[in-house]
């Protein structure tokens, strides 16, 4: 076997349709713009904001967006881009960082100000600018921004097309050549009107017609896997979730009998996921699985563990180290398959985002050890949650699969704040499976949360129970709504729903005599407590 890792897209080839291609300065939601093109039917690719222009026109690309970023455009050292994109009569949209560079760029003034825009605005469009950008946009709409930076003078051949009221210039554009800038971010779901200017750009400006559809990344996804893994075999590493779940359907269409499926089973579970999640595989999805039962093995890994950093590394490391030995047995295995999301990747901060800030480490991205016997294929890399359950009912895969809610690789390992036991386990998957028993039988609830889950914190605190005196555990309940798991707002529980789920947490799981509920939205928090 070989002793290298490898990019799921370094041997590809792609029979995809010529994209529009996002040029990411580091911006915590490039992919949420990569969403919402799709969202209007056509095809997009991410590709760092240093591209060279050789390996852009290559492409063919209908349009090129240039993505928001954490950085300032007046540093010295700040992201840029080849300059021949903006002479190239391709229609170009910069959001936010994007726009600063353009104005920057064509001959416009950029100053830092001394009033930060962060959050809601009202953004007036300018009367007498006529411009197509904003069809169907009224004069007057809310947007969010976020920046520091501000142009105070146009480039030639610019015209303002929009103000908030810090920002005197919020949006520009030059219609000849067909580039514009937006100072606020469209692709959130905070402008109310985002999808509008999206599409407008799109569909009027770049004159691209919605042909795209999630069957279309399919037939992609399938030749891309041909074409990496050859007549290899191939093993996928099943943790019971959707992504996995989907990614084992997609590989198991492309290339059949090469690919064997294992389960590890790492302790880490649900109450009653193991059982269920190997039944559905076999006898559900009919895929080849071997159901390896690591529980002994990941507890003595995690004893006495306490950093969530840490945790998620010697996951990643043991999950690649099980996986390589199952490998071993089987002839000619040369690829991993893994259910890789982008919020994974953007949050670990990758060498495919190269201007952004690291949030967190993800088992099977940033916890993946440098050097691996197995080249990885994530045909899933590029998507968010949502749009893997889209590609999971192309494939055909029944609802109860496709519909399960998220659930973190590392498992309750980062649901147990601090050290990871059999106890600890134990309490953590009861108060769970009261929490997801409760909710999931509240057919009431409008929107159904989009997670929902309980943690174990390290707390105890003193209690009062049958006439005595207690010191046990607190348990937290988180439950969230979302579209798409970048960001997210706390469920909206009824107070009785509540009082059911702490009722029966305090009365029926041992060790327990407290729970709270977690009412903080994403960001500032992230989803998992670790």
């Amino acid at each position: 076997m070989a002793s290298t890792s490898s990019s799921p897209s370094s041997t590809a080839v792609s029979t995809a349709p010529a994209p529009v291609i996002i040029l990411d300065f580091g911006a915590q939601y490039s992919q949420l713009i990569a969403r919402r093109v799709r969202e209007a039917r056509v095809y997009s690719e991410i590709l760092p904001h240093d591209t060279p222009w050789e390996e852009l026109r290559e492409r063919h690309p209908r349009a090129i967006i240039l993505t928001g970023g954490p950085e300032s455009a007046l540093d010295g050292d700040a992201p840029a881009m080849d300059e021949r994109i903006l002479k190239s009569g391709i229609p170009v949209l910069g959001i936010c960082y994007g726009m600063q560079l353009i104005a920057r760029d064509c001959g416009g003034t950029l100053v830092p100000s001394t009033i930060r825009e962060y959050g809601h605005a009202e953004l007036s469009l300018n009367r007498g600018r006529d411009s197509t950008l904003f069809d169907g946009v009224p004069e007057q709409s809310t947007v969010w921004m976020s920046h520091g930076d501000t142009v105070t003078s146009l480039p030639p051949g610019f015209q303002p097309l929009g103000r908030t009221g810090r920002t005197e210039i919020a949006a520009i554009g030059d219609d000849r050549r067909r580039i514009y800038g937006v100072q606020f971010h469209p692709e959130v779901a905070h402008t109310a009107y985002g999808r509008n200017v999206l599409r407008n750009f799109l569909h009027t400006v770049a004159g691209i017609e919605p042909t795209w559809e999630m069957g279309s990344f399919v037939d992609d996804a399938v030749a891309r896997i041909r074409a990496q893994v050859g007549e290899a075999k191939v093993i996928c590493a099943l943790s019971g979730g959707v992504d996995s779940a989907v990614a084992a359907t997609l590989v198991a269409r492309a290339i059949g009998e090469q690919l064997t499926c294992v389960f590890v089973d790492t302790g880490l579970l649900r109450a009653g996921e193991a059982e269920e999640v190997t039944a559905a595989f076999r006898e559900v999805m009919h895929l080849n699985v071997r159901c390896i039962d690591a529980q002994e093995r990941y507890l003595r890994l995690l004893a006495g563990e306490v950093d969530p950093e840490n945790k998620r590394v010697l996951i990643g490391h043991e999950f690649i180290k099980i996986f390589e030995e199952q490998a071993a047995t089987l002839p000619d295995v040369r690829f991993l398959v893994q259910g890789t999301l982008y919020p994974d990747v953007i949050e670990s901060k990758t060498k495919d985002s190269k201007a952004g800030h690291k949030i967190k480490t993800h088992h099977n991205v940033g916890g993946l050890p440098e050097q691996m016997n197995l080249a990885l294929v994530e045909p899933l890399r590029l998507l968010f949650k949502d749009e893997v359950r889209e590609v999971g009912r192309v494939l055909g895969l029944p609802e109860h699969i496709v519909n399960r809610q998220p659930f973190p690789g590392p498992g309750l390992a980062v649901r147990v704040l601090g050290a990871v036991d059999e106890e600890r386990l134990r309490i953590l998957r009861a108060a769970d499976k009261i929490v997801r028993e409760e909710i999931d039988s509240a057919v009431e609830l409008q929107p159904h949360p989009w997670q929902y889950f309980a943690v174990l914190t390290p707390l105890k605190s003193v209690g009062v129970m049958g006439d005595g005196r207690t010191y046990a555990n607190l348990v937290a309940i988180r439950a969230i709504t979302s579209e798409d798991g970048m960001t997210a707002d706390w469920a909206r529980l009824p107070f009785e729903l509540l009082a059911r789920m702490s009722t029966r947490i305090v009365n029926e799981v041992q060790g327990v005599n407290r729970v709270v509920y977690d009412i903080t939205s994403k960001p500032p928090a992230t989803v998992e407590w670790e």
